[in-house]
Formats: structure tokens, sequence, C-alpha cells
């Protein structure tokens, strides 16, 4: 397996490309988008992996908050470069991220995604916790996972981005400059 580093400084034309080739250039109409609108990811979160100088895999997560009250983070997207998918590279940079947002500290990660791709890392279904998305999203797809026992207890509610004054404390250590 390749490394799996920290997503380098000038990594965004790249990542982007590899985005578009993955889900299409309309992938920004999606629910999952509006939440990431005007928020950047969190640099700790997002990592990358490069065969020389060729972009084979990203993933980032960005903050959320819950309920307006519980923050959390959002995985996605992970891409993988269309001639290597079934190598485990996207496999490996959920493993990887996930042990970094425990290790950060991080106890809710939602995305939206494959229920059998995801399932077998612990996520399972977010409707179930009472959790909602402002906006349409196929009921199957709309995933959660406790990073810390526990963390899902008693919360629920819309999810949504960090508020202003919470967006710090959402991100808490994890969070470096990009």
């Amino acid at each position: 397996m390749l490394p799996i580093i920290p997503e380098p400084t000038g990594a965004e034309p790249a990542i982007e490309a590899l985005l578009d080739q993955s889900f299409g250039p309309d992938r920004h109409l999606k629910t999952v988008y509006k939440l990431r609108e005007g928020v950047d990811p969190i640099a700790s979160l997002s990592f990358c992996v490069y065969e020389g100088t060729k972009l084979l895999g990203s993933i980032r997560y960005w903050p959320i908050e819950i309920g307006g009250q519980w923050p959390g983070v959002m995985l996605g997207p992970v891409a993988v470069d269309p001639d290597r998918r079934g190598e485990g590279i996207g496999k490996a940079l959920i493993r990887h991220s996930l042990w970094a947002a425990t290790r950060l500290g991080h106890r809710i990660c939602m995305l939206v995604g494959d229920r059998p791709y995801y399932e077998p890392f612990g996520f399972h279904s977010a409707l179930d916790h009472g959790l909602e998305l402002p906006g349409w999203v196929d009921p199957d797809r709309f995933l959660v996972m406790e990073l810390a026992p526990g963390a899902l207890d008693g919360v629920s509610g819309m999810i949504g981005q960090p508020s202003k004054t919470s967006a710090p404390a959402a991100r808490g250590k994890a969070t470096r400059a990009a």
C-alpha cells in the first residue's frame, strides 16, 4: 500500500479534478455540499495517496453541528482514481482518517454514502438516531458512527454548519492552518 499523507498545500486543483472524475461536475448540487459551502475542510483530517506526483486518492472531513448544539464531523468526499479502484486505497483512507478523528477527540461522524461499503467501518442509519439533513437525501445512504461510546446518546436534530460561536469548539484541536 502506498503511504497516506496529510493533504499537501496546493493539492486543491488535483483533488477537485479527481472529485469531478469520480462524482461528476453536478456533485455540488447535493445536500452535503450545502453543508460545505463557505466552510474549510478540517486540515488534520484531510489525507491523500500519491504515486509519484499522481494523486490516487483523497479524503476530507468537515465540521458540522447537530441540533444546533452537538459538534461532529462529516466524512467525505473520499475519491480514488478510477484506474486504481479495487486496490483498497479508499478503505485505507477511511480507516486511517477515522483513527485520526478518534485520536483527535471527535465523537460523532456522519456521511452520505453506500451503506454496504461503510457498514463494516461501523456506520449505520442516521435516521434511527433522529438525525436530519437540510435537503433531500436517500435515507439508506444517510449514515452515522459513534467515534466514542455513547456519543449519540440524547443527540438528535438537524445537521448544519457549525455556528460562528461554536465553530472553534466544534473543530477543537482537530484543525490546523491550511
